[in-house]
């Protein structure tokens, strides 16, 4: 039941990890509600299985590697909340949350415990690589529509008639902005979704030896570098030629990721 209890809380943390996104970026407060409510029960029934593993093991204080990943994770977990209740925040679970669910996944799904089924390993396989690839075209078609902002732009300031056969691209500059901005939103959670469901699937068939490869380091850089982006289109209200720029530097570390993968030792699926 030990096991169960911190896999049902890995569940819960990742269902966190995913609502803090809207709440905290998207300006939709009442992902809260799902967020915080989450992370409360996950640290429930982590807490739970963290003492019934100490219990187990005869021992007062975390000895096992995967009992010091445990606790930090439920630290993190009760750091968020307490900030959470002094300033009513949730800002900060973009970053502690997806931790607290990389380490408590590590201690749930270590070497030497049972792990998936071929069929639902290759279910979720499938559904972890549409949602990376969904996030990636969310990024390209971002860019895209920057350009095509851009574009729009140079064309109202110089009053030209000479590109008359981008007559038929004309749209205001203003929905050409949400779209590249929508389309981040979107891509987002994808990416993040895509990268829980990948991270659990890799520990348990490699264990922590995953999580070591700079390539999948090279990974989370990427997802960190897409949450930077659109921080700072929020924050700055980005748009135009630097919205290009930024769109741009993003699609090309997604490529750089992608062919390093490609080498990677570790990063393989094979099927059953």
């Amino acid at each position: 039941m030990t096991l169960l209890w911190l896999r049902f809380a890995v569940l819960l943390y990742g269902v966190a990890a995913l609502a803090v996104l809207p709440a905290a970026l998207y300006d939709r407060p009442r992902w809260t509600h799902f967020a915080v409510p989450a992370t409360v029960a996950a640290v429930l029934f982590h807490f739970v299985s963290f003492a019934e593993t100490l219990y187990a093991a005869h021992h007062r204080l975390p000895v096992e590697t995967h009992e010091v990943q445990s606790l930090l994770a439920l630290i993190l977990a009760l750091g968020f909340l307490a900030v959470y209740a002094w300033y009513r925040n949730v800002s900060l679970g973009i970053f502690v949350l997806p931790i607290v669910f990389m380490l408590a996944t590590l201690a749930a799904f270590r070497p030497g415990q049972e792990t998936f089924s071929a069929p639902i390993r290759t279910g979720w396989i499938l559904f972890h690589i549409v949602l990376l690839l969904a996030a990636y075209a969310a990024l390209v078609v971002s860019m895209f529509a920057s350009l095509l902002y851009l574009i729009q732009e140079r064309r109202l300031k110089s009053k030209s008639t000479s590109h008359r056969w981008l007559s038929p691209l004309d749209t205001p500059l203003e929905t050409i902005d949400q779209i590249a901005h929508k389309t981040l939103l979107f891509g987002l959670p994808c990416m993040t979704a895509g990268l829980l469901i990948g991270s659990v699937i890799a520990q348990a068939d490699f264990g922590a030896k995953y999580f070591s490869d700079p390539k999948i380091l090279l990974t989370f850089g990427l997802w960190i570098a897409y949450v930077a982006m659109i921080f700072i289109r929020r924050a700055s209200g980005l748009r135009g030629r630097r919205a290009v720029y930024l769109s741009s530097f993003v699609i090309l570390v997604v490529l750089f990721v992608w062919a390093a993968n490609q080498f990677s030792a570790v990063h393989r699926f094979s099927t059953p």
